[in-house]
């Protein structure tokens, strides 16, 4: 059974929770490249009005920013890890470093089970809360992944309210880099918003030093698109291709998330 709970005792992360046991933590993934998947946390903070995850999971999107807690996840997957093979991707549905992981920590618990084990990674997330796990990461087998979306960061609180400003994840994607993980930028979704703005965007890509560049486009669900329509923003074929084209000139190497 869970309890719904406000965290206020002042130490940092006040947001609502839900406590629940963690019976498995891992679930079979059709991602590429991804065989498994664990998610941490149910629910996310950001609010990103693009998310698709809520009608995916059939939440509603008022209940989506109450956090279910997978109390014990870390122990589940250790003993889940002994009897799989393949890459496990973190935060298939959810954000693995949402504020809800400042206090809980349960992200950074199952990465040292997954080194332990030496299992292969595929993580991202939009959070510079990943640098605290910096040392964790060093190391491991698997690559890190970190969602970018716009730079305007007026723009952003508009539209992913929860989420740390561009210039933050920016500057979470080079010290990774510069720290040799093996990282990615995430562009997606591709908003309209970026339109007159690419070269600008695909120069911060470059100065990170990342070698790779994921494309998404906007997933045009009905909940999700209505929010959108709300605030004036699109998703943008025309900016995707010229990012695509920018990137491959700059030497980025250029893939597609689906």
């Amino acid at each position: 059974m869970s309890s719904l709970l406000d965290f206020t005792d002042g130490k940092g992360w006040n947001g609502r929770y839900e406590t629940m046991q963690c019976k498995k933590a891992l679930s079979p993934s059709k991602l590429p490249g991804i065989d498994h998947s664990l998610n941490p946390y149910g629910g996310c903070e950001h609010r990103c009005l693009y998310c698709y995850a809520p009608e995916v999971t059939h939440t509603e999107w008022d209940d989506w920013n109450i956090i279910k807690i997978r109390l014990g996840i870390e122990s589940r997957l250790g003993k889940e890890l002994t009897a799989i093979k393949g890459t496990v991707g973190i935060g298939t549905t959810t954000d693995p470093y949402q504020p809800a992981e400042e206090r809980f920590e349960l992200t950074k618990k199952c990465l040292m089970k997954l080194k332990a084990k030496g299992t292969r990674i595929h993580l991202h997330t939009k959070s510079d809360l990943i640098l605290r796990d910096i040392n964790v990461l060093t190391g491991m087998n698997g690559d890190v992944g970190v969602t970018v979306t716009s730079l305007d960061e007026n723009v952003s609180k508009l539209m992913e309210p929860g989420a740390p400003a561009p210039s933050r994840r920016f500057h979470a994607l080079k010290v990774l880099t510069d720290e040799d993980i093996d990282t990615y930028a995430l562009a997606g979704p591709i908003l309209s918003i970026l339109e007159g703005h690419e070269d600008e965007f695909v120069e911060t890509v470059l100065s990170t030093g990342t070698q790779r560049i994921y494309l998404d486009t906007l997933n045009g669900r009905p909940l999700l698109s209505e929010r959108m329509r709300m605030i004036g923003i699109e998703g943008s074929a025309k900016a995707k291709e010229k990012i695509r084209r920018l990137a491959i000139s700059g030497g980025l190497k250029v893939f597609d998330v689906f």
